[in-house]
């Protein structure tokens, strides 16, 4: 049975999640469909300004994703700690910058002077948005509500664009998140739509490293913060460098020319994460395939299952046998 998303999302298991949206039966309403001739490929575009759109006005930051011909992966941090420290302005504006809001949140927001009822049903309401600003299912609405009607009103048609509800999984610790950030960035190249990092367009791959060879960051994706000691700190926990590299090594190792090759140098940050090179390479190649709901160590998953009130952690010897 399906379990409930507050039951699969717990900022007291893990901040770190990767979800996944897809489009009806697969079917490619994203890109370039070879069976019909359709090109809907400048409809990538749209997905990807929506995802930066939505890292800017949500307390949740983007530290990945991939749009991809027939679904999108992202990789997310929920950051709390933001949405708590805006002003209820700040919550206010915020949330108009998608939605209209109410006539009061209109009346607030221009700081029209309001009475005491009046004051007090705006609070609610915007006590209401700050907890919507960081939750994912309300991240995941807002992103594929309006793709979906874009999509519908070029098509003239009605009905479903995407399939129900987006999937999610856990990333319990930081070799999960590198794994997972490393498989969602080298989707494009696995799929044959580009042949390195740099060229694989609608990924923060190739956002990153444009901005990179400019000596800047991306201003709506996550940073990275380096090795610090705590774990799962805010930002992600990896130099840039490192990253990049990672991701470089892993796309050239699986290709289809090379399958199972290892190269006789390998990332440093492999060896920090603490996870041998076959089974990155495996994890990276199938991420969705070889983990479930939670990922990471065994002891990490087990932890966020007991977090979440699981009775059973779900695949826990196959993530075991690949994180260790």
């Amino acid at each position: 049975m399906t379990k409930a998303r507050k039951v699969q999302v717990s900022l007291d298991a893990t901040p770190y999640y990767h979800c996944v949206s897809r489009c009806v039966r697969k079917a490619f309403l994203c890109g370039r469909d070879n069976h019909t001739g359709q090109d809907y490929e400048h409809r990538r575009q749209w997905i990807e300004d929506r995802l930066l759109l939505l890292a800017e006005v949500f307390a949740i930051d983007l530290c990945a994703y991939a749009v991809m011909s027939n679904h999108v992966h992202t990789v997310l941090h929920i950051n709390a700690a933001e949405a708590h420290h805006l002003t209820d302005l700040e919550v206010c504006e915020r949330w108009h910058r998608l939605y209209k809001g109410t006539v009061l949140t209109q009346k607030y927001a221009r700081q029209d002077p309001m009475n005491k009822a009046e004051q007090v049903a705006v609070k609610m309401r915007i006590d209401q948005w700050r907890l919507n600003l960081f939750d994912i299912s309300k991240f995941m609405k807002a992103l594929n509500e309006p793709i979906a009607r874009m999509a519908n009103a070029e098509d003239k048609c009605t009905g479903r664009f995407w399939e129900g509800r987006f999937k999610s999984q856990a990333l319990c610790d930081e070799a999960a998140l590198a794994a997972c950030m490393a498989y969602v960035d080298l989707n494009p190249i696995r799929a044959k739509m580009a042949e390195t990092p740099e060229t694989s367009d609608h990924t923060s791959i190739k956002q990153r490293i444009t901005a990179a060879k400019s000596n800047q960051s991306p201003k709506n994706l996550t940073q990275f913060v380096g090795n610090p000691r705590e774990p799962m700190p805010q930002g992600l926990p990896f130099t840039l460098k490192d990253y990049i590299e990672l991701v470089d090594w892993t796309g050239r190792a699986i290709r289809n020319d090379k399958r199972g090759y290892i190269a006789s140098t390998l990332p440093p940050i492999i060896d920090r994460l603490g996870i041998e090179p076959e089974n990155w390479l495996e994890l990276t190649r199938a991420f969705e395939k070889n983990t479930k709901t939670f990922v990471g160590s065994g002891d990490h998953i087990e932890s966020a299952a007991f977090t979440m009130g699981y009775q059973r952690t779900p695949n826990r010897r196959r993530c075991q046998s690949l994180f260790g």
